[in-house]
């Protein structure tokens, strides 16, 4: 029996370029530029892209990539929960929806305690999972078209979504929730709410021991859940130009770029955050192969921006063989980017996805 081909989506992000976390090192933002992007991306086969956290909302951004692009494009937006109502983020979910054909998606982005603290949300690491939780069950039933009351620990609703009856959903059962969350009350939040479970790379047995207890903790809830694994590539023809290209990352970093990432961060509360930083411990190699935790993995990403850090580094050969190797953990679902998002988005589709099945 033939294994269907996985879900692959690119990465947008407004501020763009070689090496984006230097100013040298980044394109203008330009909206012309990113609609391009978009189109591209869609036309290379894509399904959408994951459009992240940035110094640029996404809302604005998805609206008018969307608005140039196709019911193909699917636009994954970051929005995390508590900053506006649940009764608000639904209405514009469906306004979104009922203009661009029923292609929105969420990635539920819980942040950290301090972040929160700039919208006026004072809540801890655990408290941030119970508001999410509440949250996001509120916004599926709303996307789902339901008027009802509701009072919990955080909201207090009445009659919620009768001023917008009439706004039908055009998605079922709901607008989708992705997510990924490594803490146990992340983790406990996914398996009960969310459709498909996020994770960053990691070596495959540390990935494995992770999705098994998502899906026991799913299960436990009469519950499945997809499985998306979101990675940045650096592939070339063959494996020494890969890692010189991860060398020469390192080599056009700033020493503020690396005292902002690892000194800041390195005490960052997030489970996912730490399991990542123990994999180079906070130190700047003199060459990056010297952090390889596996054959082709690379935690290195995460010395020059935050978020997801984990990097395949090979020949496409190699890449592909990486890939498969978490498709055979339950992976079905790829958020993948490189540096220039555009060149590296027609670089991975003429040579990566084929091999993965994925037809333009």
């Amino acid at each position: 029996m033939t294994t269907p081909a996985p879900e692959v989506l690119w990465y947008i992000i407004p501020r763009e370029g070689a090496y984006p976390w230097e100013p040298e090192g980044r394109r203008p933002v330009d909206l012309g530029y990113l609609q391009h992007l978009a189109g591209t991306v869609e036309r290379l086969g894509y399904t959408g892209a994951l459009l992240a956290t940035d110094l640029y909302d996404v809302w604005p951004l998805g609206s008018a990539l969307a608005a140039a692009t196709s019911t193909r494009f699917k636009p994954l937006l970051a929005v995390h929960p508590g900053l506006i109502s649940p009764t608000l983020l639904a209405k514009t979910a469906l306004t979104f929806d009922n203009l661009f054909g029923g292609r929105l998606r969420f990635n539920v982005v819980n942040g950290s305690t301090a972040s929160l603290r700039e919208y006026g949300l004072h809540v801890d690491h655990d408290e941030r999972y119970e508001l999410s939780a509440e949250y996001w069950s509120i916004v599926k039933r709303l996307t789902a078209g339901e008027v009802f009351d509701h009072k919990g620990k955080f909201y207090d609703l009445k009659n919620a979504g009768a001023s917008f009856r009439d706004l039908r959903p055009v998605q079922a059962p709901h607008v989708p929730l992705w997510f990924g969350g490594s803490s146990a009350p992340g983790i406990e939040m996914a398996a009960e709410h969310v459709d498909v479970y996020l994770t960053w790379g990691e070596p495959p047995h540390l990935l494995k021991e992770k999705l098994d207890h998502v899906r026991a903790r799913a299960a436990a809830h009469g519950r499945t859940l997809r499985i998306g694994l979101r990675l940045h590539l650096i592939v070339r023809d063959t494996e020494d130009e890969a890692w010189a290209a991860a060398d020469r990352l390192l080599d056009v970093t700033s020493e503020a770029t690396y005292a902002r990432q690892l000194g800041e961060r390195s005490g960052e509360e997030g489970v996912g955050w730490q399991r990542q930083f123990r994999q180079h411990g906070g130190r700047v190699p003199a060459r990056a192969r010297e952090l390889e935790t596996y054959p082709n993995l690379w935690p290195g990403m995460s010395l020059f921006r935050p978020g997801p850090g984990t990097a395949l580094v090979g020949s496409t050969a190699q890449v592909v063989d990486r890939l498969q190797e978490f498709r055979d953990l339950g992976v079905d679902t790829f958020i993948l980017s490189g540096n220039p998002l555009l060149e590296e988005a027609y670089r991975v589709a003429e040579t990566v996805l084929p091999a993965l099945g994925v037809r333009r």
